[in-house]
């Protein structure tokens, strides 16, 4: 059947056509793309030539941004939704600002006695609701590798968090998934890494302490290990790992260990 969006998909990926060796180019900077199936490889190419066609990206002065550059940042905000289906999942934004460093945000908390704070944060990333999403480009260039961090993943995964309302680290879960599991598994986790930093402050956790400041930050940082440091969530909270899975409808870690057991590359690095 006759299908008006497929066809202003095609339309628009013969007009922004992406040469083979900038591809490949990308690829090469994003590792913990390793691994993934051609299909998978085909689906992602053209979801970031969409992406890019759909949302603005405004660089500041500082940001040089090239096509080459776009698709990178273009391949990490889709690798999430690689097997997600073809929902409007970032709904609700249409730009991505660009800055050329860390950049200062007024911040506000009301502390238990009821007194309001006010100062101004230095942040590498916000989303904000019904609005735009900012990135320090320096985040962007150090994503995309193994090592537990991509600033573009935490972004958009609060984007998800927010197809709800408030960012509340409870993204829609699939008809396959239960509330009540996720909320039970998500508070448990959450729970044991703020018992450890009220411990000790300075506690070396096993992912990034900053996930203990909402439930809203721990999705989108538990989101951000799932991509790019899923063995280290795993070991550390398996059942997180696992809810992640689900909603993901993604397993990096059957990939990383695929990796390590037959890549060369991988194994001289292990």
């Amino acid at each position: 059947m006759w299908s008006l969006s497929a066809w202003r998909r095609q339309r628009t990926l013969a007009k922004h056509p992406i040469a083979d060796d900038m591809w490949q180019r990308v690829r090469h900077h994003l590792s913990f793309l390793d691994g993934i199936s051609d299909a998978e490889d085909r689906w992602l190419r053209e979801a970031s030539v969409l992406f890019l066609q759909d949302k603005h990206l405004t660089a500041l002065r500082g940001v040089e941004l090239h096509q080459e550059q776009r698709l990178l940042l273009a391949a990490q905000a889709q690798l999430p939704l690689l097997h997600l289906g073809d929902l409007n999942w970032y709904q609700g934004f249409h730009e991505i600002v660009l800055y050329p460093d860390d950049f200062l945000s007024p911040q506000r908390h009301r502390d238990a006695s009821g007194v309001e704070h006010e100062w101004d944060g230095e942040h590498s990333g916000e989303a904000w609701q019904q609005g735009p999403i900012i990135l320090a480009w320096p985040g962007v260039m150090a994503s995309g590798g193994w090592e537990g961090y991509n600033l573009v993943i935490h972004e958009l995964a609060h984007k998800l968090d927010m197809l709800n309302g408030d960012a509340n680290g409870l993204p829609p879960l699939h008809a396959d998934m239960r509330v009540s599991d996720w909320a039970k598994v998500m508070q448990e986790a959450y729970d044991d890494l703020d018992r450890q930093l009220e411990r000790n402050p300075d506690a070396e956790t096993a992912i990034d302490p900053y996930a203990a400041e909402n439930p809203a930050e721990f999705f989108a940082v538990t989101s951000e290990y799932f991509f790019s440091a899923p063995d280290l969530l795993h070991e550390a909270y398996p059942q997180v790992y696992e809810q992640l899975k689900l909603f993901y409808r993604q397993d990096p870690l059957a990939r990383l260990r695929q990796l390590l057991a037959e890549d060369p590359v991988y194994q001289a690095h292990d």
